[in-house]
């Protein structure tokens, strides 16, 4: 049972530095008797009976509208015959997209993510800039054996229903009745459930309660601005870790509101080091037009600020951020509460969207529906993996990572090209088997496996 756990594994190690926690994930480190178990997969889309029954999960392939800062380019081709694949296999029934398909956050700051135009004009500038991919998609959907089904992530956040059915007429779409967030469950195996997993983070959830005053009807959160300041460091090619930044104190007054606000600034003050930009702090360099923001910004404005060492702090952008936590979580259906300071201090951290996959599912107390999962698939934070463990009932348990399609994967993240494979009981099998798989250099690999009985 579970012979792929035996194989040795590389110890994890974490690095934590102020707020930010890197994660260095194990990687699989196979015994050559292991090898071609771990490797090169004849087909990963074969369930050895004539039932078609199998669940594939890809997500975070961030499409973008110009390959010139797309973070995915030389892997549109793999994904293309990655999808053409599953397109013939007769076993396949589901694949579902688990978030970040398309991509409006990774522009550089000093870009019109629109050019001028309007979200649908940027969705179908995506669909032209990746037709491969996108053609490979439409071919599944149109020939209507196998469903396709799309879940919101935070960088495809406030793009539309009908923008996405714009481009892929006639796909499947998971969402809740909160713009950008959504969960999926077959109609057939309701103790499956996939999403992205943005709706926990403090800086990717969706916000509809700040800037109100400035971008009506708006729900970017802070790591969209994040995200294209980050852009913009890479488009100008600056070295990583080089930017300076006057760093705030603590309030003196030992206000709660005043402390999470610390911390929250010691998040942006991270970024402005990690991310350095050509101009000054000041300078109104970041482009919105997007989601009911028109005017241009700095990264100043987004900033936590005070005027002497111990004084109040304040910001321009997302002003009381802070305090309105709960009502996100409320928004979001988030059911096991996170606290606020909690949930900010780790924004930045990896390994908490795979906490919080087990905490919200498998350790949660105060939802039946979603204490009965027994299988749960996240994407988001490029970590591609499976993990067992049991929930509150004793009852064995698997989450997932689909991991990432960007072509850069930081090699402590381990490989890109990612997707899971669920197949469930047939005659063959009395369990239920959850594979991860990479396809680097074309080549289909297995890189782990688990399985439970349902």
């Amino acid at each position: 049972m579970r012979h792929l756990r035996m194989i040795k594994r590389k110890t994890i190690s974490l690095i934590l530095i102020g707020f930010t926690v890197f994660s260095i994930l194990s990687i699989t480190s196979c015994t050559k008797d292991n090898e071609e178990i771990l490797q090169v997969t004849t087909d990963a889309f074969n369930n050895g009976s004539s039932d078609r029954n199998m669940l594939v999960v890809i997500s975070d392939l961030h499409l973008g509208s110009n390959l010139a800062y797309s973070e995915i380019n030389k892997n549109l081709k793999p994904l293309e015959e990655l999808l053409n694949k599953i397109r013939t296999s007769t076993n396949v029934k589901e694949l579902v997209i688990a978030g970040d398909m398309l991509d409006e956050w990774f522009v550089p700051a000093s870009i019109d993510t629109y050019n001028g135009g309007s979200q649908s004009d940027f969705v179908q500038q995506v669909a032209e800039t990746n037709k491969g991919v996108i053609d490979a998609f439409n071919s599944i959907i149109q020939e209507g054996k196998i469903i396709v089904t799309y879940v919101p992530g935070n960088h495809d956040l406030t793009i539309t229903e009908e923008n996405v059915e714009l481009i892929l007429p006639g796909i499947n779409q998971a969402r809740e009745n909160v713009l950008g967030i959504g969960a999926y469950s077959p109609t057939s195996h309701p103790e499956i459930v996939i999403e992205h997993g943005h709706r926990y983070n403090f800086f990717c959830a969706p916000d509809p309660f700040s800037n109100q005053d400035i971008a009506p009807g708006t729900i970017l959160p802070p790591g969209y601005f994040y995200t294209r300041i980050a852009a913009e460091c890479i488009a100008q090619g600056n070295a990583f870790g080089t930017g300076q930044i006057d760093a705030i104190t603590e309030n003196e007054s030992g206000d709660i509101s005043q402390n999470l606000l610390y911390n929250y600034g010691k998040l942006w003050e991270y970024v402005v080091r990690k991310f350095p930009l050509n101009e000054a702090l000041d300078d109104k360099i970041i482009k919105t037009n997007i989601n009911g923001f028109v005017g241009n910004y700095s990264v100043q404005d987004l900033i936590p600020t005070q005027t002497l060492p111990g004084s109040y702090i304040d910001v321009n952008l997302y002003k009381g951020i802070q305090d309105k936590w709960d009502e996100r979580q409320e928004l979001c259906h988030i059911t096991v509460d996170i606290p606020v300071a909690h949930a900010i201090v780790n924004a930045d951290s990896h390994l908490e969207t795979d906490n919080l996959a087990q905490t919200q599912y498998f350790f949660n107390r105060n939802s039946v529906e979603n204490s009965s999962k027994r299988i749960v698939v996240f994407g988001h934070n490029h970590r591609a993996k499976i993990t067992p463990s049991r929930n509150l009932n004793g009852q064995e348990t698997i989450y997932a990572n689909s991991g990432t399609w960007i072509d850069h994967q930081p090699p402590t993240s381990g490989p890109g090209e990612t997707f899971i494979v669920i197949t469930p009981a047939n005659e063959i099998s009395s369990k239920t088997y959850v594979k991860l798989y990479n396809f680097i250099d074309e080549v289909i690999n297995q890189m782990d496996e688990d399985s439970i009985e349902l």
